[in-house]
């Protein structure tokens, strides 16, 4: 079964509490059953939990205070990437040098997914490109995260005009999980 941090869970229920308060959370835990609200109600950072139970918070967010729109995903993934590269995983950013930093994806991404892996591809002097593989869970809104999460993180490392592009999902049929990264 794919697992994810408690820190995933954590930041989403935080986005939407910065976005459409606490009575905006209020109206996502709703949208969910009684057992997905209970283990929602105590959710530890550093501890793994369903992928499933990710999933469908997801969908309870795209629904109640995404406007049915999973592009919200991206402002979510930009806003987990600026809270936790701003302090828990702060170590992470290499100001002046986004390459540096993306030759951590695999690191990063063991640290937030207990399953499957991403792998770094530099393809240019300001770009790369991002597979994930071996995933057993994947969703258009995790995703969509991950788009939002590298672009934030790229401009964190001083890179302008950023554009992540996801070519392949298996959200969508794909065989892996595939973004195209580049910079100014």
């Amino acid at each position: 079964m794919q697992q994810i941090k408690g820190s995933v869970i954590k930041s989403r229920l935080a986005f939407v509490e910065e976005h459409a308060g606490k009575a905006g959370v209020d109206q996502v835990l709703a949208a969910l059953k009684d057992e997905d609200r209970k283990a929602l109600a105590s959710i530890i950072t550093v501890k793994w939990y369903p992928l499933e139970l990710g999933t469908r918070l997801d969908d309870a967010i795209v629904r109640v205070v995404g406007g049915g729109k999973a592009e919200f995903f991206e402002r979510l993934g930009a806003a987990s990437a600026e809270k936790n590269l701003t302090s828990v995983h702060k170590a992470f950013i290499t100001r002046g040098d986004p390459h540096a930093f993306l030759t951590r994806t695999p690191a990063i991404y063991s640290m937030y997914y207990e399953k499957g892996r991403r792998d770094y591809t530099k393809t240019g002097d300001k770009s790369a490109v991002l597979t994930t593989r071996d995933a057993e869970m994947f969703s258009t809104p995790d995703c969509l995260t991950i788009v939002g999460w590298h672009r934030r993180a790229l401009e964190m490392c001083g890179a302008t005009g950023v554009r992540v592009v996801e070519e392949e999902c298996r959200a969508k049929g794909g065989t892996v999980c595939r973004y195209a990264l580049s910079w100014d």
